[in-house]
């Protein structure tokens, strides 16, 4: 068996010390460290935080030979274990990496565990050793038999699909269709809710797992875990989510938790449902997303990814479909649930529609494209981003809210129903494109190749306001912001002024020749803190002087503000039909309900 012993060599200094034990290593053993972690389409380089490598077989020290930025060699003998040792520096809050200080440990696999290449089918233990007094460890492994804070795994893939909270920590267990869950959360303040919490997390779990098996009670075996941890770090500020096969790593606001009442008593109120604050439907939007990954990406998943190579980056378009269609799930199993109603719902689905429509590179990158491009340039944001690129997160979740509607609509299935024949025809595993595609043939009784085609492979936009009036709803944009009607994105203070973060392609203040990183002065002679100043100043369709600031220089430029809003339209909002039809009302409930 292959094992890891992972130690706090300096907490204050943020480093693992990790030793790996290859009891019978090739004659030339290669061992590498992955470049990525599932979930995260980056390359992310995790052994630049590797320092003090060095290798042994007995009493022999090995030379290590470095053949590239994250692989080494090992020349060994016939007999006799290979053992290495190395640092691992720690200091990266996110859930994507690995994090150590006095207060509190966390890691993933592929951030402190050598892959012992030709080995990754083996049995692999980790052990866990030095912790501090009163540290608990949460992870979703198996613990070792009769070994303290030792953890085996079926193979390498299981290893680093399985992260490790280390610390003091709030803990909480709950049962959802008889299976255990367990729930930490890191960092929060005495007031914090765990009851709501827990209960609130139980009903979004029995919700999914009542949508993929079709009851809230399964039989043993049944589900793709035998055990779920959500492990949870509340920080100042953050929001973020990290899918595994029997667990999720969390980040959020602390701000966000639910709180108990003064006298101490839970937060909820006697219905059950207490008016969330939107930090905490953020919250249980996050936890919902992440669950719903268990299954979709996690088994049902790209044909791509039927094996992760961990060494470069895996190219999908699916990303469109697991991250998209997830992020059209975890809102509406809020409602599912009972966690909000329909009308928090339908703000949920306005911000994410005003997102889109204010990005003009939704008419440049299909979400296809989005999803292949995924390791260039959807971590990798710069002030040419909204130009030249969509999400395919919120663009993913429109089209299968467009194709859910569409399905209803036409009265033959749901995209509920489509999502399970998925699931059971793969036997929860790799799928292609075409499979989606006949699954909506086989539910829909019609190809649906043109709407694939123009919502998935195209730029024009979803023809939502369409298919949101047959469900009840009323689409109306707002009027524009001042900062929307000339197409640029700013910062403000009283200090510094107006600085420009974001030029949007096609707008005035592109015309105007505005750039990012520029301050904008004064407007027809005067000086501006805010932008939305102007708005005395400018009159539509007339140029008006402008002074900026670029790298020291003073340039005078001229600003016309479009003489009507069309080409900028501003946020939309979303209500119910004042006097719905029949058949909508019908397909508005059947939809919210599941």
């Amino acid at each position: 068996m292959i094992s890891y012993r992972i130690e706090i060599a300096d907490a204050n200094a943020h480093l693992f010390r990790v030793t790996l034990t290859v009891p019978r290593p090739a004659a030339e053993q290669r061992l590498s460290l992955p470049v990525w972690i599932p979930g995260s389409y980056l390359v992310r380089e995790f052994a630049r935080h590797l320092s003090a490598v060095s290798a042994a077989q007995g009493k022999r020290t090995l030379p290590l030979e470095q053949l590239d930025k994250t692989t080494w060699l090992a020349r060994c003998e016939p007999i006799g274990a290979l053992v290495v040792s190395y640092l691992v520096y720690a200091f990266d809050p996110s859930v994507r990496t690995a994090f150590l200080d006095a207060n509190r440990g966390f890691f993933n696999g592929t951030s402190l565990c050598l892959c012992v290449e030709g080995q990754e089918a083996a049995p692999h233990r980790l052990e866990l050793r030095k912790l501090p007094a009163g540290w608990q460890v949460a992870t979703a492994l198996r613990a070792s038999a009769g070994i303290k804070n030792s953890f085996d795994t079926a193979d390498y893939d299981e290893l680093v699909d399985s992260p490790f909270e280390l610390g003091r920590f709030w803990r909480g267990q709950f049962e959802a269709a008889g299976v255990p869950h367990e729930f930490v959360v890191s960092g929060a303040l005495p007031d914090f809710d765990g009851d709501r919490l827990l209960a609130d997390t139980r009903r979004i779990c029995e919700a999914e797992i009542a949508f993929w098996h079709g009851k809230k009670t399964v039989k043993s075996g049944e589900l793709p875990f035998e055990r779920y941890v959500f492990m949870l770090v509340v920080v100042e500020d953050g929001h973020g989510g990290l899918e595994h096969r029997a667990s999720t790593a969390l980040i959020g606001s602390r701000r966000d938790l639910p709180r108990r009442e003064p006298n101490g008593v839970n937060s909820k109120t006697a219905s059950g449902i207490a008016e969330a604050s939107d930090g905490y439907v953020n919250l249980l939007g996050l936890i919902s997303h992440e669950y719903f990954h268990t299954w979709n990406v996690k088994r049902l998943r790209p044909a791509e990814f039927a094996r992760y190579d961990y060494t470069r980056e895996n190219y999908t378009e699916l990303l469109w479909f697991f991250e998209g269609f997830t992020s059209y799930y975890d809102d509406l199993f809020l409602v599912r649930a009972g966690l909000i109603d329909s009308a928090r719902y339908s703000k949920l689905i306005a911000r994410t529609l005003s997102t889109v429509l204010a990005l003009p590179g939704r008419q440049v990158q299909s979400v296809a494209e989005a999803s292949f491009d995924a390791w260039t340039k959807y971590y990798r944001t710069d002030e040419n981003t909204p130009n030249a690129t969509i999400s395919y997160y919120t663009k993913g979740s429109l089209v299968a809210l467009a194709l859910d509607l569409t399905l209803r609509h036409e009265g033959h299935g749901t995209l509920d129903d489509v999502m399970r024949a998925l699931w059971a025809t793969s036997r929860g595993g790799p799928i292609h494109e075409g499979d989606i595609a006949a699954a909506l043939e086989q539910i829909g009784g019609r190809s649906y190749a043109a709407e694939l085609a123009a919502w998935v492979h195209g730029t024009k936009d979803l023809p939502l306001p369409e298919l949101l009036a047959q469900a009840g709803i009323d689409w109306q944009a707002q009027a524009a912001t001042l900062a929307q009607r000339l197409g640029v994105r700013v910062s403000e203070s009283a200090l510094t002024g107006v600085k420009v973060g974001q030029v949007l392609r096609g707008g005035a203040a592109e015309r105007a020749g505005l750039s990012a990183g520029d301050e904008v002065l004064a407007v027809a002679g005067w000086r501006l803190r805010r932008l939305d100043e102007a708005l005395r100043l400018l009159a539509p369709g007339v140029g008006a002087p402008v002074l900026v600031a670029r790298d020291q220089r003073l340039m005078n430029l001229s600003l016309t503000l479009p003489a009507t809003t069309a080409e900028a339209p501003g946020a939309i909002t979303l209500r119910a039909s004042a006097k719905p039809a029949k058949a909508a009302l019908a397909l508005q409930k059947a939809w919210l309900a599941g």
